[in-house]
């Protein structure tokens, strides 16, 4: 089986980490949907601004009347002198027509309502870099988690080149009746395992560069190949937990806790604004016709005008205490935050300093490691020598070639945790967008 990443380089497209994550930058949905967030806020904004513009409608009615209504009037108004006089009110049709305008004069909840919407667009733009944090997470995480399986791939097929020259070997030499048999198989056996672990592997490393192109926003189909180390170093300074107040204060996370503290407030100072008066002008401009017989081209009709002008004040008395108990409510959901904003602020201390210990913890891991696979090269070369001068079993031999194969799995296991371990100290430092220049 040929692994997904000795294609045709012809077809494929190189890629660093930054290439990567400027990728995921412009095309990931998150990142877009965030965007389309942070431009429906402005529009927000227009929205709630409106009510405090002159509103003009021209209105037009034409009504028909079926059936009158009838008045009935005293006997002695009724000349005939017959019983009371019943006569129908108005007339066939009513016909209007006319301009109406509104301006707001003063309203405190219009301009509560104002601030908040532009509060809300702050609100949004946060949301939008947090998200970006997010994918940059992500996308690191999934771009070294291919360059580790790359790796073991590398490993694995360094130790099926010792078998399969060693099944040579023992090939030749059970021609030559100088060994077993079961030792033959038992190279075998070794041979078919490692093949189906690189089967498996295969799988994965499919599955990863799937999970990055996601992250990324990237067609599936489309063929990539990474460019980066396992041994990359993403930081630009020396790791320390040093200032960590005023790293909570700028991450996206404690930017967004504040905002939404603000807009509780401001819902607070709306719902107070309730208890203040509303004041605005109004003037209408209409003409009218009423008339009996045809509705349409009826020569008769004819057409008065009638105007006004005014002012329209809004005084609340008594709500049942109401807006008190709305208040009330707002407030302890305001308690409620700031205790969010203290949990905030201890959980950024817990994230840096295990941040931290993982970075200085997979340090020494990688170096020990890095031993112990140099200790397991030598084991094998020994033992591997000492076979073909038939001083060591076979079985020695292998268990020299699988201790090596386990080293080296363990060495690409710490470089992954180290990776990972420099983004999550990158998080909580709130720097990962340096991670896209």
């Amino acid at each position: 089986m040929t692994p997904a990443f000795a294609q045709s380089q012809a077809t494929e497209k190189e890629i660093t980490l930054q290439q990567a994550v400027n990728y995921a930058l412009e095309n990931n949905e998150n990142i877009k949907k965030a965007s389309y967030d942070e431009l429906g806020s402005k529009y927000q904004i227009n929205e709630v601004r409106s009510a405090g513009l002159p509103q003009v409608e021209v209105k037009g009615s034409a009504v028909r009347t079926i059936e009158k209504t009838m008045f009935v009037l005293p006997a002695t108004m009724n000349q005939e002198g017959t019983g009371p006089l019943i006569i129908p009110a108005g007339s066939d049709n009513t016909v209007q027509a006319g301009l109406s305008v509104t301006q707001l004069l003063f309203s405190k909840s219009y301009f509560v309502g104002l601030k908040a919407a532009k509060s809300a667009e702050d609100l949004y733009r946060i949301r939008k870099e947090m998200a970006t944090e997010d994918v940059i997470y992500n996308v690191g995480s999934a771009y070294y988690q291919v360059l580790q399986t790359k790796e073991q791939f590398n490993s694995i097929n360094a130790n099926l080149n010792m078998l399969t020259q060693l099944e040579k070997i023992l090939t030749l030499q059970y021609k030559n009746d100088l060994v077993k048999k079961v030792d033959v198989n038992r190279i075998k056996v070794n041979k078919i395992n490692l093949e189906n672990q690189k089967e498996n592997l295969q799988a994965a490393y499919v599955q990863q560069l799937n999970v990055l192109k996601f992250f990324m926003g990237m067609p599936l189909e489309e063929q990539i190949a990474l460019t980066g180390s396992a041994d990359d170093v993403l930081l630009d300074e020396q790791p320390t937990i040093a200032g960590v107040n005023d790293v909570a204060t700028e991450r996206a996370e404690f930017k967004i806790l504040n905002k939404q503290k603000e807009l509780k407030a401001l819902e607070i100072e709306n719902i107070r604004a309730g208890y203040y008066p509303s004041l605005a002008a109004f003037g209408n401009y209409n003409y009218q016709s009423q008339y009996d017989g045809r509705m349409i081209g009826n020569s008769d009709a004819m057409w008065f005008p009638n105007s006004q002008v005014g002012l329209q004040l809004n005084i609340p008395i008594f709500d049942g205490l109401r807006k008190k108990s709305q208040v009330q409510q707002r407030e302890i959901e305001l308690k409620k935050m700031d205790l969010d904003i203290q949990q905030y602020n201890k959980n950024t201390q817990v994230e840096l300093s295990n941040a931290l210990s993982q970075l200085g913890n997979s340090q020494n891991n990688i170096a020990a490691q890095e031993r112990n696979v140099k200790l397991a090269q030598e084991v094998y070369d020994t033992t591997n020598q000492l076979y073909k001068e038939a001083l060591a079993p076979l079985s020695d031999l292998l268990n020299a070639e699988t201790a090596l194969r386990e080293a080296q799995t363990n060495l690409n296991n710490e470089r992954l945790k180290y990776q990972i371990a420099q983004l999550s100290y990158l998080k909580a430092k709130g720097n990962l967008e340096s991670l896209s220049k």
